[in-house]
């Protein structure tokens, strides 16, 4: 990636941002949106070709009121690309992100940094790249609070040859609790594209029954096949996020790989781990799942995020109903 730093590029930069005038005769402005209870805000709509190359975004007030913490689970971020109807990006804004975890309808907000994206002392931001010919970026707010205060910047590149390039895609998924007999499906895609990220929260459920077994659920392999082969295989939750022995030290946020959360007292995991030197090809078909237990016979809640490029059109996966968030 360094070699690429002197390479002359083609195109502009333009920047969007959330700022604008409210009188522009006297220059007068706001930084900031609002986003009424139930209402949508439509943060970019470019129709010419280019390629997303940073993405920020906050919201005032998610971080210390706990009511407002809301907002971070039940805001919704979704990315159009090339007029499809469909989105290819749909998240709750804090999982997109990697802040996975929620209790009820409370998000919790967790500091970390890696090389592609991360949650830094207040703020939300991805450097992957979301190549496009069109594009439109939206934000629902499915609580019943108005967000009062919602700052965005985004910089991409214009006059850029995007014709051989996979569009990003990103699709939520959760399941409370597993299905017993059957490892957790994080995504299931047609086309041809690659693979190049997982976030991943798992809470073993203590009053289950048959009962949990702690971190047992750890014991389950990531199997990723692509064309009907086996392409990734792991020997074990933590060795698929590049640790070992139930994640013996603790958490820790890596380039590309990270924990967040160990909390063996409520049997509280929330790890990342992004396939950017190792993504995997597939030419027709995807499937990302994880066991729960090594024969998924551990009841747990597990919730995620799975990234990757593909060629449009994509294969439409289940919308998220604002009703169905908790």
């Amino acid at each position: 990636m360094l070699l690429d730093l002197p390479r002359l590029k083609p195109g502009k930069l333009r920047y969007i941002s959330s700022t604008h005038y409210i009188d522009e005769e006297h220059r007068k402005w706001l930084d900031y949106y609002s986003v009424p209870a139930h209402g949508k805000l439509t943060l970019l709509e470019v129709s010419s070709p280019g390629v997303i190359a940073s993405l920020w975004l906050t919201v005032a007030g998610g971080f210390s009121k706990p009511a407002v913490k809301d907002y971070l689970r039940r805001l919704i971020i979704r990315a159009y690309w090339d007029g499809e109807l469909s989105p290819s990006i749909e998240a709750p804004l804090s999982c997109f992100f990697g802040s996975c975890y929620s209790t009820n309808t409370i998000t919790e907000y967790h500091h970390y940094s890696s090389l592609v994206m991360g949650t830094t002392s207040g703020g939300y931001y991805t450097f992957l790249p979301m190549p496009f010919k069109r594009a439109i970026i939206e934000v629902e707010n499915c609580s019943g609070l108005d967000v009062d205060h919602l700052y965005y910047m985004i910089s991409y590149y214009e006059g850029v040859d995007v014709s051989s390039m996979g569009r990003l895609h990103a699709v939520w998924r959760s399941e409370n609790p597993t299905e017993l007999g059957k490892p957790y499906l994080i995504l299931e895609a047609l086309g041809q594209g690659h693979y190049v990220g997982t976030v991943l929260a798992m809470e073993g459920l203590s009053q289950a029954n048959p009962p949990s077994g702690g971190l047992g659920f750890l014991e389950g392999n990531m199997m990723i096949y692509a064309d009907g082969e086996l392409a990734y295989g792991s020997t074990g939750t933590e060795d698929y996020f590049l640790s070992g022995w139930y994640f013996i030290k603790g958490p820790f946020n890596a380039p590309f790989h990270g924990l967040l959360i160990k909390d063996e007292e409520r049997f509280r995991i929330l790890a990342y781990r992004f396939h950017i030197p190792d993504s995997i090809p597939f030419q027709r078909e995807l499937r990302v799942m994880i066991h729960h237990g090594e024969y998924d016979e551990v009841l747990a809640k597990y919730e995620s995020v799975a990234y990757w490029y593909q060629a449009e059109p994509h294969k439409e996966f289940n919308r998220i109903d604002c009703k169905s968030l908790s």
